[in-house]
């Protein structure tokens, strides 16, 4: 039995859309755990971007199915486009996190902390770091529900 591209094309949404899901909620997950524990890793941050990088091939997927004439409802669409949307606003906070943190602190510039005791710096850093992964937590959560919630619209 042969099956149309679009079948196929179906079928590895489907689980593209399953292994966003999947990465979206391994991130999640750690990352809470790094952000409970004010610790960096290398671990949740490549989590992070595979689920980042699945959700646009996701995406690309969805709109090639739209593209071949599949019919899909508008609910699925708008939770299937709006991960981008968070995860774009997410880096963007993401970004200013340093920034926050060095001006709740006093500290005009980066290089400002590095003038200041070794122990003083760690503590400005592991403060940068926590923020930054507890934004990007928040973000992945939103995510994982949106995907979720695309795949009951499906």
């Amino acid at each position: 039995m042969r099956l149309s591209s679009g079948c196929r094309v179906k079928q590895v949404h489907l689980v593209v859309g399953v292994l966003a899901i999947a990465l979206n909620a391994g991130a999640a997950g750690y990352g809470t755990w790094c952000w409970w524990r004010a610790r960096s890793s290398v671990l949740f941050w490549r989590l992070l971007r595979a689920g980042q990088a699945v959700i646009v091939v996701q995406v690309a997927l969805g709109g090639l199915l739209v593209a071949l004439g599949h019919k899909v409802a508008s609910l699925h669409l708008i939770y299937g486009l709006l991960p981008l949307a968070v995860s774009f606003i997410a880096e963007q906070l993401r970004i200013s996190s340093a920034q926050l943190v060095l001006d709740q602190r006093g500290h005009e510039s980066p290089a400002a902390v590095g003038e200041l005791p070794e122990d003083q710096q760690r503590s400005v850093v592991l403060a940068i770091v926590q923020r930054e992964t507890g934004v990007m937590v928040l973000a992945t959560l939103v995510v994982l529900v949106l995907l979720l919630r695309a795949a009951t619209t499906a």
